[in-house]
């Protein structure tokens, strides 16, 4: 690469990466990788769960429900902590009650406590994500930020993975309260190794200060995150995309296998794990192309909510009972898609605001998905009840959802792109005329 190329790529005041970098953002992702293990630990563990509570599939998705209930309201709160306290401070206090949530879930003895825990579990996992991206905004040049974000996502559906592997191995090998106390060990270790070795920011980049002044600064933070379109553009982004993986993987994906499709527990396990394997490998597919071609984000968001829509009518309304194994293998691997798409939304509000605003733009973003998610869990648990564990009505509820998304992100896109394009232009001409 040429000087002069060099210094187009790299923004004035960018952090350098290396090494170093690469070691302290990994300690992050290993707490984001060990939030996900806990968050999905109950997609495995659902049909259990129905028993050992005696509970029926409404009270069995309001587990997942209050989780994401308490992750989606936490994440403006905790955007505004990323921004005023910094990443070590929030990960430790997220790792404290992630770790303690999932104890109480091996513990606790009636439905009450375990969604008590459930909620404190998903307190903790509020604080990992947006903690990540603004760790990896502070160590990572701004042109690594769409690959360090999908890198992040790839992270956590490692977890996932481990979750649907070998969770669901210990669950029904050495039991309910073993499985999950045991699991929670990995909460302690990186706890000890973000007190020990976390640093927000490398030497000689550290954030300007920001005044803060109350409720006045955190009203005006907010205000001003939701001005921006393309803030907002990244939060429906990330509804349309994320959702339909996440209620799959997170609560009804092993019943629709199991109970709809005739499937053994073993087989749906496995089509489970090819979700979270695609996932990882469309993550670093799509973290490249965003990287070299800005203008791809919103083609890839689109694409991938239109496939996956096609994919579940075709499964659902599959004219036989229950569809193919072939359908089965591609769902799963285009739900595979929809974590890399959400990772897309980022994309659209990380230009859009200052690195003091980062953090509550994230949050902000971050809502989206979850929002989403824990409506769709809600409405496919009433709805099984409702017609008497009718997927195909229940699972339709899916595109009510998707359709609202593409809406708003048809209504806000040149918006977004309009106000883009004016702040690159005025950055440029920030970095060329330098006062004296």
């Amino acid at each position: 690469m040429s000087s002069s190329s060099a210094r187009a790529a790299a923004l004035p005041g960018d952090p350098p990466g290396g090494r170093r970098a690469l070691a302290v953002w990994g300690i992050g992702v290993s707490v984001y990788f060990v939030a996900v293990i806990f968050r999905t630990s109950l997609g495995v563990a659902g049909l259990d769960a129905a028993d050992r509570f005696h509970v029926n599939a409404s009270a069995l998705s309001t587990f997942s429900i209050l989780q994401l209930l308490v992750y989606a309201g936490m994440q403006i709160p905790v955007g505004l902590l990323v921004d005023r306290l910094g990443t070590k401070k929030v990960l430790g206090i997220g790792v404290v009650l992630f770790t303690a949530g999932q104890l109480g879930f091996a513990f606790s003895p009636s439905y009450g406590m375990a969604l008590a825990s459930r909620a404190l579990l998903g307190c903790g996992d509020a604080m990992t994500f947006i903690s990540v991206l603004r760790l990896g905004g502070r160590w990572f040049p701004a042109r690594r930020g769409p690959l360090v974000a999908q890198l992040a996502g790839l992270a956590g559906m490692a977890g996932n993975l481990v979750s649907t592997l070998v969770l669901a191995r210990l669950l029904h090998g050495i039991g309910w309260t073993a499985a999950f106390a045991g699991s929670a060990l990995a909460g302690v270790v990186v706890l000890v190794l973000v007190l020990l070795f976390l640093k927000d920011h490398p030497e000689g980049h550290e954030p300007e200060p920001v005044a803060h002044q109350g409720a006045a600064y955190v009203r005006r933070q907010i205000a001003a995150a939701w001005r921006e379109p393309g803030t907002r553009l990244g939060l429906w982004v990330h509804f349309t995309t994320q959702f339909p993986a996440m209620v799959f993987l997170l609560l009804w994906g092993l019943p629709f296998l199991v109970e709809a499709q005739g499937l053994s527990r073993a087989v749906a396990g496995e089509l489970l794990t090819l979700v979270v394997l695609s996932n990882m490998v469309i993550g670093l597919v799509y973290g490249q192309i965003v990287a070299r071609h800005h203008g791809a984000r919103l083609p890839l968001a689109l694409g991938t909510v239109g496939t996956t829509a096609l994919l579940w009518a075709a499964t659902l309304f599959y004219p036989a009972d229950r569809a193919p194994m072939w359908l089965l293998l591609v769902l799963c691997a285009v739900l595979g898609a929809c974590g890399p798409a959400s990772m897309l939304g980022f994309d659209f509000a990380r230009p859009a605001n200052p690195p003091e605003r980062q953090g509550t733009a994230s949050g902000i973003t971050n809502m989206g998905g979850f929002v989403a998610s824990m409506t769709t869990l809600f409405a496919v648990g009433v709805l099984l009840d409702a017609t008497g564990d009718d997927y195909r009505v229940a699972f339709s509820s899916v595109f009510v959802l998707q359709a609202l998304g593409v809406s708003q992100i048809l209504r806000l896109r040149r918006r977004a792109a309009r106000r883009e394009r004016e702040r690159l232009v005025a950055s440029r001409v920030e970095t060329v005329h330098v006062p004296a």
